[in-house]
């Protein structure tokens, strides 16, 4: 009989095609380098969705107030960056551990509910910590947004010049380390035991595992990888605004992993490229019906390509 953990392992180990993504990635800093600031943005929101994946896509966590804990990794890093050191990589760890901390009290109160009660907890509590930073506007700005960041050379070495050449590389070894930490992480025991709980939690209660926990140390990952994508948002732009903390943050992460494939470590990818490629080319071309092509393309997205575009391209391999 086969082990089903040695069957998950064969499953996980690693594919000549996951090196797609990276070689494309390194293609892009030298034949568009004049569109490498807009680059990082996308490397930054492709961690940005990856963080929301684990909780939703693995251990089925539904959440639409993710940008929380995105906006809290922000604000934490610029503010780390202005009252404490310029020095980055200390306010990247800043930035994970703020949110991870968020994330580990939110999750002791979230994680108690289920369905739509869950789903309204985490837009509440979205929602509350978007106001709390809109009244403590005497540390985050408020309305202006958190300005006057510096960040010194990673290293004393590699200056963050204006044609963003230095933020493109670190985003890019920023996503790769933390994708092959989920990488990993979703190949163990652990990661497996976190599908048993989104297929079925009460065979999971049934054999022992401990499910609370597992779901809340799960949270709290997924939370402080977002918190990281945030640090990285306010370190290279050097600004953070109220719309970190948003809902159509938390909505647009969604949209994407609808996009590319929701269970999917790499519909994260391509969910937030088609995302951010398509929003920019149509607000460049339509500005005023931008908005509406999206939403067109998502409900065609999810009547002809369930399961995303990953879902597709199995299907047609399929055939």
């Amino acid at each position: 009989m086969t082990d089903p953990i040695a069957a998950a392992l064969r499953q996980h180990r690693p594919r000549w095609f996951e090196a797609i993504p990276w070689i494309t990635a390194i293609g892009v800093y030298y034949v568009f380098s004049d569109q490498l600031p807009f680059a990082s943005q996308i490397l930054i929101t492709i961690l940005f969705a990856l963080s929301l994946d684990l909780v939703l896509g693995f251990a089925g966590i539904v959440s639409l107030g993710h940008a929380a804990f995105y906006g809290t990794g922000a604000y934490a890093a610029g503010i780390y960056a202005i009252h404490v050191s310029h020095e980055p990589l200390s306010g990247l760890l800043a930035a994970a551990a703020a949110a991870a901390l968020v994330g580990a009290i939110s999750g002791l109160v979230i994680l108690r509910t289920h369905g739509l009660t869950q789903l309204m907890l985490t837009l509440a509590f979205a929602t509350l910590l978007a106001e709390a930073a809109n009244k403590a506007s005497f540390i985050t700005g408020g309305n202006d947004g958190l300005q006057g960041i510096e960040i010194d050379p990673i290293g004393g070495l590699f200056r963050f010049d204006m044609f963003g050449r230095t933020g493109y590389l670190y985003c890019l070894l920023a996503l790769f380390l933390c994708w092959a930490l989920l990488r990993v992480m979703l190949a163990s025991p652990f990661g497996q035991s976190l599908v048993g709980i989104r297929e079925n939690v009460s065979r999971m209660h049934a054999i022992g595992a401990p499910v609370a926990g597992r779901l809340l140390v799960t949270y709290t990952i997924g939370a402080a990888l977002a918190g990281l994508a945030g640090g990285l948002l306010a370190q290279t732009t050097q600004f953070v605004g109220q719309s970190a903390l948003s809902f159509e943050r938390s909505g647009e992460v969604v949209i994407m992993l609808v996009f590319g494939g929701i269970g999917r470590i790499y519909g994260a990818f391509i969910g937030a490229v088609v995302y951010m490629v398509a929003q920019d080319m149509l607000a460049k071309s339509q500005p005023e019906f931008w908005s509406f092509w999206i939403g067109l393309i998502l409900v065609l997205a999810v009547l002809f390509a369930r399961g995303g575009i990953l879902g597709l391209i199995d299907r047609l391999r399929r055939r």
